[in-house]
């Protein structure tokens, strides 16, 4: 299993080919592309926008470059329906109902009515830094440094991608009761997106962008060996190569370098040094998750696939 905790120090990273060096040391093997393309978002404090199929790695990119940079992940799970008070910030509303009650137990001469400018400071009161709930966003503008990841944005609604534009424009977080927090440091932000619906121009133009393609044979099979070290090499290359061809036999849900890896490790559980139909079988659901595809690769892929791996 590679080393996936944060280096003892933060990587030096003065060039693309320094990005590469530090994510492959904590286990994620990027190619050219992506080297250059976190390098960017790093130097020009831009955010980066990383497309592409489910399972191709862009969440774990996030994780590694918080891990190489020193920075704390501070990660926003998006949602369809999410909206500021689950993103930004809240109010601790169960305690500040407690205040009350505690500060109406305790106030008011002989228990008579409190004063209009009690009242004005009772409210005020109810206000405070301590009873705010921080969510990912304020988390990560207060974190210096850190990453905030901002997943599957694709899942949520126009109104919150217009609500992001305005916060990664400033790194800054208005609270009418509180004034303004602005962060220190600006987070490293990475927003990701499996295109289950094309995000707005405007929220792109305010990033880098760069499209996670699956990864060519070759480097599949060194990420799979990365990430299951004692599996055989043959059957390593033997799930890359079959992986590989399910993604081009257009089925609902193909498999990503996430299922060759599990696919890989259920495999090697089983004592399998490479591929065959036996095991293959009984182990499609690590790679397949939709009951339809199974079929048809069993039935009309399946056979054909594992005779060209000889």
């Amino acid at each position: 299993m590679p080393d996936r905790s944060t280096l003892d120090t933060p990587a030096v990273l003065d060039s693309p080919t320094d990005v590469a060096a530090a994510l492959d040391r904590v286990g994620y093997l990027p190619d050219p592309g992506i080297a250059t393309a976190a390098f960017l978002a790093i130097r020009m404090q831009r955010p980066l926008f990383l497309e592409g199929d489910p399972g191709v790695g862009k969440t774990a990119l996030a994780v590694a470059l918080a891990q190489i940079t020193g920075a704390t992940l501070v990660r926003l799970q998006c949602y369809e329906g999410i909206d500021a008070s689950q993103a930004l910030y809240d109010w601790d509303f169960p305690r500040q109902i407690l205040h009350l009650r505690a500060a109406g137990a305790g106030g008011g001469d002989a228990g008579g009515p409190a004063s209009g400018a009690d009242t004005e400071a009772l409210e005020a009161s109810l206000y405070q830094r301590r009873f705010l709930v921080a969510r990912p966003i304020l988390q990560a503008l207060e974190t210096t440094p850190s990453v905030l990841l901002i997943d599957e944005i694709d899942r949520a609604d126009d109104e919150f991608e217009a609500f992001l534009l305005e916060v990664l424009a400033d790194n800054a977080v208005t609270i009418p009761e509180l004034g303004t927090i602005r962060a220190e440091r600006a987070p490293l932000v990475v927003l990701t997106s499996n295109r289950t619906r094309e995000v707005h121009d405007a929220l792109k133009r305010r990033c880098l962008y760069h499209w996670l393609a699956h990864p060519q044979f070759a480097r599949e099979v060194e990420i799979v060996r990365r990430h299951v070290p004692e599996a055989a090499q043959r059957l390593a290359r033997d799930v890359a190569a079959v992986a590989g061809a399910l993604r081009d036999a257009d089925l609902l849900k193909p498999p990503g370098i996430a299922e060759s890896i599990d696919w890989t490790r259920a495999l090697h559980v089983l004592g399998a040094r490479s591929l065959d139909a036996e095991t293959a079988t009984v182990t499609l659901g690590a790679a397949i998750k939709y009951h339809e595809d199974q079929v048809r690769v069993q039935r009309d892929l399946l056979p054909d696939l594992l005779e060209r791996l000889g």
